[in-house]
């Protein structure tokens, strides 16, 4: 792995959390995803299930977690199942984890191979009163290809089609939106990470340099400091490619005078870091571009003091909707007749900023949460207010990693300029 050991404490606790929510007498089962075919015999990168990572910390195809606390035999309340190493695997495509080594990563003791699977589940099939099985129920999910999770809860269902089946995902919302300590140190190491990439970024850009050449900049930091890869399709998006939010085509030339969008992320240990800053190509700002970046950073800092325990995600976006409403209004981008005519299900402010301020962040960049929940300490959120304005080429967005404290929050990316001076300070020293 390209990280360090995890404490398999973080597993243990998780795995315990997860069992308080089972009924009684019921089993959960969690699968590795799939290695994703591309075309030929080529194949993606292995990206491991989160759930079963959450719960185990098994970074390996072909795995099998279950949990049933209420197991006549004690060694088959935990057990995880993994591909039988041998030497030629381990010869072509590197060694398995071993029994022992599955053991250590996880903290579970009773581990099988993949071969024993089968057999074992037949037994403790017979004692089970319910069997919880995962999938991804996740609110922007689109599942067009099946999973293995989809697969496998198809074949036990016709084997075992006699058994109370009940849902994972809802529990797993749950734990997985409140993050340990563990888990908040390796957030913040995904974090100094990209604020190191962002950093080396800014020293990089100047007039004539392509938007691709800056991609090239973060994933050599990356790599270097141990993330393997973007944790999302970057944007890099110069002038007024910064109005398209999900402009990914990172092909254009940056241009003296104008500002570039940077929306960059990264993995470590398959925790995510999502960030985005607006720098000016030539290291300074326009008096326009000032304006309306600083009408963001006011949007985005007292966002950030509304990211607290009981406050409510609908009723936070809602809060911001009125603050960029003022910043609007006094950019004279919308007017107060504007106000007074909205559609409620679709306020004036939304004609330049029409996306959400937050979401959760964690093994997945759109982490799983529950959105009608109350904020609760260890949440964690990103926030990122933006306005795009076509007509005049001018697209910013400002965008903080935060963890919810009970006294304060902790914001993992601060090290990443985002005042005028600092921006323009740091480009030309």
């Amino acid at each position: 792995m390209r990280y360090d050991s995890i404490d398999s404490q973080l597993f243990i606790q998780n795995r315990a959390n997860f069992a308080k929510h089972l009924t009684k007498g019921a089993l959960a089962i969690f699968n590795a995803n799939d290695i994703l075919p591309t075309n030929a015999d080529g194949t993606l990168p292995f990206v491991q299930n989160r759930d079963l990572f959450y719960l185990s910390g098994v970074d390996q195809e072909e795995s099998i977690l279950v949990i049933f606390p209420d197991a006549y035999d004690p060694a088959h309340r935990e057990m995880l199942f993994v591909t039988e190493t041998n030497e030629h695997i381990a010869r072509w495509e590197g060694a398995k984890l071993t029994k022992e080594q599955g053991t250590e990563v996880s903290g579970i003791k009773s581990v099988y191979w993949l071969s024993e699977f089968e057999a074992i589940l037949k037994n403790v099939m017979s004692q089970a009163t319910a069997v919880y099985l995962n999938s991804n129920e996740h609110l922007r999910a689109k599942l067009e290809v099946e999973t293995r999770d989809m697969r496998f809860g198809k074949w036990i269902r016709e084997k075992y089609p006699m058994h109370n089946y009940q849902r994972s995902a809802p529990v797993m919302h749950k734990l997985r939106a409140i993050k340990s300590p563990i888990e908040v140190d390796l957030m913040s190491k995904a974090s100094e990470i990209n604020t190191k990439a962002f950093l080396r970024v800014m020293k990089f850009l100047k007039p004539g340099v392509m938007e691709y050449e800056l991609e090239a900049e973060f994933i050599h930091e990356y790599k270097r400091n141990g993330s393997p890869d973007f944790s999302y399709t970057p944007i890099i998006a110069s002038g007024e490619s910064a109005c398209v939010l999900h402009y990914i085509e990172n092909d254009k030339v940056c241009k003296d005078g104008d500002l570039v969008l940077f929306d960059c992320g990264n993995w470590y240990a398959n925790y995510a870091s999502d960030v985005t800053r607006c720098f000016p190509v030539n290291g300074r700002f326009s008096a326009r571009q000032k304006e309306v970046y600083n009408a963001v950073l006011r949007v985005q800092k007292a966002s950030l003091e509304l990211l607290r325990p009981g406050n409510q995600l609908h009723e936070y976006h809602k809060q911001v909707g009125e603050l960029m409403t003022k910043e609007l209004l006094d950019l004279k981008l919308i007017d107060k007749t504007d106000v007074k005519n909205q559609d409620p299900n679709w306020p004036a402010y939304k004609k330049y900023f029409m996306h959400g301020t937050s979401h959760y962040i964690g093994l997945d960049v759109h982490d799983v949460g529950l959105w009608t929940d109350k904020m609760e300490v260890g949440n964690a959120f990103t926030c990122e207010p933006g306005i795009y304005i076509p007509e005049e080429g001018i697209g910013i967005r400002i965008e903080d990693d935060i963890i919810i404290g009970e006294k304060e929050n902790l914001n993992m990316t601060a090290g990443i300029p985002k005042e005028v001076e600092e921006i323009e300070d740091y480009m030309n020293s």
